[in-house]
């Protein structure tokens, strides 16, 4: 019989041995890409020789080139099988960051981020699509929960040692850095490839399993992703508005910063396995989805008085405002694996990541620039309406839930060869 300690400890561990072998992949993919962020900033200016206009320019154009390509990405996933094309984006990741030190000039850059962002696409919609193959229906949303846990901690990780770096102020060793990424990136990608294969890796979709009509033309399916993009926007709040607001608009001191986004990530890694516990259908989505936008709207309303609070009472709302929003960062996050899980096309599972990420990006590539006007400019006025946006948009998830169901049964009939089962 095992000991009360012994439990506990299970519980704190992913459910099953291939749950434990992705998030520890997990960890191991987000100290290396933490490594790098890290440190980009000083690595693009003083190695590469950038202004921040030049770096803020480059990123937008390969965020466009993803967006524009994240459909055709996810349709090659169905060709050849989701590991597979998790395994060629992660390899030519892990190699295109040891060209980062011969990096120079805008126009190298440019083409080095396009280049990546194109093959961080590519692996992005074969790793979703085959976490969906891979696990039972059941078990997908709670293992997700956890591999999205492990990536909070593997990034903590790696900024801890890009910070270490930088503290030797010295740009050979800053040039390093990629190098360093690289070589735990190639490990990332040894251990993708032991990976079991998926269904759709063993007998990938066939041009007769794909008669049905594509991820673009269910616009229930869009739509809500559109409106999960704009819940999903809670990360602007959280990481772009509330930080200029505490410095511009209130008495709290700044080194409360470190402890914001030190309580994030402390909630994300113990509180997101509970977050997405029993969200395993649509409506239970759903609900997951009400939920975060609650915190959400709380949130703005807790720190929008912090206008006229002085001393701990600010210091205590402003935390308190942090700690709201991060729970609807929490519950978005459980409601997208489920909606996810239970309203993609089994057999169209990477086109359908590839969509949702056209959705997603369209419901929230806005929010920096109008939430921080509204909250900056408007004050009170403008977080009430931030508030309005995000209810309107949780307000259509459901029509739109129910619009993407209706269009996978009225056109997910039998198919020759299909091997899994439509959605429920």
């Amino acid at each position: 019989m095992p000991t009360l300690s012994a439990t506990r400890l299970q519980r704190l561990l992913p459910p099953t041995p291939l749950a434990r072998q992705l998030s520890f992949q997990s960890i191991l993919f987000a100290v290396g890409q933490g490594v790098f962020l890290t440190g980009s900033a000083v690595f693009f200016t003083q190695i590469v020789g950038l202004s921040a206009a030049q770096v803020g320019l480059g990123l937008t154009v390969a965020g466009v080139v993803s967006f524009l390509f994240a459909v055709p990405m996810g349709k090659a996933a169905d060709r050849i099988g989701p590991k597979r094309m998790w395994v060629f984006g992660a390899a030519a990741q892990a190699a295109l960051y040891l060209a980062w030190p011969w990096i120079d000039g805008f126009v190298a850059f440019l083409a080095m981020m396009v280049v990546l962002e194109l093959v961080g696409t590519a692996g992005g919609t074969g790793y979703g699509a085959y976490t969906l193959d891979v696990f039972p229906r059941e078990e997908r949303v709670r293992s997700q929960a956890f591999m999205r846990a492990a990536l909070n901690i593997g990034f903590t990780l790696g900024a801890l040692v890009g910070g270490l770096a930088l503290a030797f102020d010295s740009n050979a060793v800053v040039r390093m850095v990629p190098l360093l990424t690289a070589a735990i990136l190639a490990v990332n990608t040894l251990l993708i490839t032991r990976l079991p294969d998926a269904e759709h890796d063993t007998v990938p979709a066939a041009k007769e399993q794909l008669i049905n009509p594509g991820a673009l033309r269910n616009k229930g399916f869009l739509a809500l992703n559109t409106c999960d993009g704009v819940l999903s926007s809670n990360q602007v709040l959280l990481n772009v508005v509330i930080p200029l607001w505490l410095v511009q608009e209130t008495d709290a001191p700044r080194v409360l910063l470190a402890w914001l986004f030190g309580t994030n990530t402390v909630m994300a890694v113990l509180l997101q396995v509970a977050a997405a516990r029993g969200v395993d259908t649509v409506e239970r989505s759903l609900r997951a989805a009400r939920i975060s936008a609650s915190f959400f709207v709380l949130s703005c309303g807790i720190v929008l008085v912090t206008h006229d609070t002085i001393g701990w009472t600010t210091i205590a709302l402003v935390w308190l405002g942090h700690v709201t929003v991060t729970g609807a960062e929490l519950f978005q996050s459980a409601a997208h694996w489920g909606f996810m899980s239970e309203l993609s096309d089994p057999d169209r599972r990477g086109e359908y990541q590839g969509a949702a990420h056209l959705g997603g990006t369209v419901g929230n590539v806005w929010a920096p620039a109008a939430y921080t006007f509204l909250a900056m400019e408007w004050g009170t006025p403008g977080w009430l309406l931030i508030a309005a946006i995000v209810v309107v948009a949780t307000l259509g998830m459901g029509p739109s839930a129910r619009a993407a169901e209706r269009f996978l049964r009225a056109d997910h009939s039998p198919r020759p060869g299909s091997t899994v089962d439509a959605p429920a």
